[in-house]
């Protein structure tokens, strides 16, 4: 790792939160049929001791400023909603399919972003998201009538929607100086908090392996996110984000791998325009980055 330069350690790191997210979602749906809120629980009580152990071995303490509350439970309330669409699409959906409307996600962000950071959308970014949705459409397959298709592909869009706007609250936390490791432990614990009272009362028993499935995924989730914060620490997220949609290609390994999944023809075009117009915007950004520094 020494002789590689910051940008491609970047790019290394956020392969490999990719593929840990992609295992999460394997591991999740290894679980069984157990309901996406117990799912969701067990994988946020891991991340909760992980970002612990982290905040605790800094020494920089649990302070925050108490003006960002509503900052912080706006990105937990949203980003547990997008966890439980998230779980529920791969439990009923291909992995790849699953994944491929998670990452739904960043063009969301944009359409967030208007709203809460009143960041205006460019044509080449309204243009971007509208494409992106067409692309999604052909996995959601709306109109082609395959039963218990629909309503999973259409939670799993929700789960895209929910995430977008969850990490454009980070982004407002991390504008006003809120530290990482506290935005995870905060998210986590408001996560296992909100979700134990469902847990409590529909309580699905889990066999030893069950347990053990849902402990993988919650140290996959972690190493995903200790990966992809590496990854932003050694290059910005203009420069890299793009790499992050080797999951769809991890995820559809996987499911090939472990569950015998063939995603379709439609579903396979979906991922070719979504991925491709992510690809797009990642030029198009590089390139009007160059040109402005040129012209300064």
């Amino acid at each position: 790792m020494t002789s590689m330069s910051e940008k491609q350690k970047a790019i290394f790191y956020i392969v490999c939160s990719a593929f840990f997210f992609a295992l999460m979602n394997m591991f999740v749906k290894m679980a069984g049929d157990l309901p996406a809120i117990q799912k969701s629980f067990f994988r946020n009580f891991v991340a909760f001791f992980m970002a612990l152990f982290l905040l605790m071995r800094s020494g920089a303490g649990f302070s925050f400023q108490k003006k960002n509350l509503p900052a912080f439970f706006g990105r937990s309330i949203f980003g547990t909603l997008g966890i439980l669409c998230n779980f529920y699409s791969v439990d009923h959906l291909l992995l790849s399919d699953a994944s491929i409307l998670n990452k739904l996600s960043p063009f969301f962000a944009i359409l967030s972003s208007y709203f809460i950071l009143k960041e205006k959308i460019t044509p080449i970014q309204g243009t971007a998201v509208a494409v992106a949705f067409g692309g999604a459409l052909l996995v959601v397959k709306p109109g082609f009538a395959i039963a218990g298709v629909l309503v999973p592909s259409l939670i799993g869009v929700a789960g895209g929607l929910f995430a977008g706007v969850a990490y454009t609250l980070v982004r407002v936390l991390g504008q006003r100086g809120e530290r990482g490791p506290f935005i995870v432990l905060f998210f986590s614990a408001f996560s296992c908090i909100v979700t134990l009272p469902f847990l409590l009362f529909d309580y699905h028993p889990m066999t030893g392996t069950q347990i053990l499935m849902l402990l993988f995924a919650g140290l996959s989730a972690a190493g995903g996110q200790f990966t992809i914060t590496a990854a932003y620490t050694h290059a910005p997220a203009r420069e890299v984000s793009v790499y992050d949609y080797t999951q769809i290609v991890f995820a559809a390994a996987l499911g090939f791998i472990f569950f015998s999944q063939i995603p379709d023809f439609w579903s396979i075009i979906g991922y070719c325009i979504i991925a491709g117009v992510a690809v797009w915007m990642f030029v198009y950004t590089a390139r009007k980055d160059r040109s402005s520094k040129a012209g300064k």
